[in-house]
């Protein structure tokens, strides 16, 4: 999407990429499809109103949370298809890692309880069951992200110094972020068996992460990073604590923002952080989340099993 400096929309595009279904409760995705397609997006909405990289003030990113990717350092290709976040392939680490402490033993830490749902386990999982995974991972040569700290890393270079970022919101559904200090924690990550060295950098939601080197946008500074239920708070401009934004996807996603603190939930919400513009105060929001509703209406030609 393109808007002008009113916030109103110049020109769209838009392009279904393929869900895949390998086994029951398994959902992926094909990263470089995703990658195509956002390339194709940004060249057809330019080329509407035959617009140029020099016409671009900025270029901001929203995704889809928690869906993991693992991919090489020096060729960009992925060790395997992204685990999306409705799979339900960690379910058993699940069970084992509440069996040690309970499922809301890393809330604390956290703000979120041991599910399928976020990318700690799905990472551990690309980490054991891909060959030499980990012990690529370990030297350094994998590099972690939801789609997008992958999309900026290829929008800025990819293999030739591409920006290994991802911003605050995106990296409080991986449940390893301490919600406190805002970056990666030591005992998660021991927790968890994951490297540090494959995680991305924590940065604000807001700030300059590097510039486009791919055509038709090179040039052009990735400014901005939400991801998509973060991204629908701000923008139905919910800043004031108590405000509340409800939209409808895939699934269905309530987002309260409470403000400049977490706020733990007795009844099941995910504390999760809001937004941080800059060098501003984080803030921070109560969720409550629907897996499926829009998907239950999709027509079953969009989808096929392999």
């Amino acid at each position: 999407m393109v808007f002008d400096q009113s916030a109103r929309i110049v020109a769209i595009a838009q392009k279904e990429h393929e869900q895949i279904f390998p086994k029951a409760g398994w959902v992926e995705h094909d990263p470089l499809e995703i990658l195509r397609r956002t390339e194709e997006v940004i060249a057809e909405a330019l080329e509407q109103r035959g617009l140029r990289a020099s016409d671009l003030a900025a270029i901001g990113i929203t995704n889809q949370r928690e869906t993991t990717v693992l991919w090489e350092r020096k060729t960009g290709k992925p060790v395997a298809n992204a685990i999306v976040w409705q799979d339900t392939r960690v379910a058993e680490d699940v069970a084992r890692f509440a069996c040690e402490g309970g499922q809301d033993r890393f809330r604390p830490q956290t703000g979120l309880p041991l599910s399928t749902y976020f990318s700690s386990l799905k990472l551990r999982w690309l980490l054991e069951n891909v060959p030499s995974a980990r012990e690529k991972a370990a030297a350094g040569e994998l590099l972690f992200g939801n789609i997008d700290t992958f999309l900026l890393w290829n929008l800025t270079g990819g293999p030739q110094a591409g920006v290994h970022v991802t911003d605050v919101t995106n990296a409080s559904r991986t449940q390893l972020l301490n919600l406190q200090t805002l970056d990666w924690d030591k005992k998660l990550l021991a927790a968890f068996d994951i490297p540090r060295s494959v995680l991305p950098e924590v940065r604000s939601s807001s700030e300059i992460y590097g510039e486009a080197t791919l055509d038709p946008v090179a040039g052009v500074p990735v400014t901005g990073i939400l991801g998509d239920q973060q991204a629908a708070l701000v923008g139905q401009a919910c800043f004031r604590p108590g405000e509340v934004k409800n939209t409808y996807g895939t699934g269905c996603f309530l987002l309260m923002n409470t403000g400049e603190r977490p706020v733990p939930s007795n009844f099941g919400l995910l504390t999760t952080v809001a937004y941080k513009f800059g060098g501003g105060a984080v803030h921070y929001a109560l969720e409550g989340s629907v897996a499926i509703t829009g998907a239950l209406v999709q027509a079953p030609r969009q989808s096929r099993t392999h």
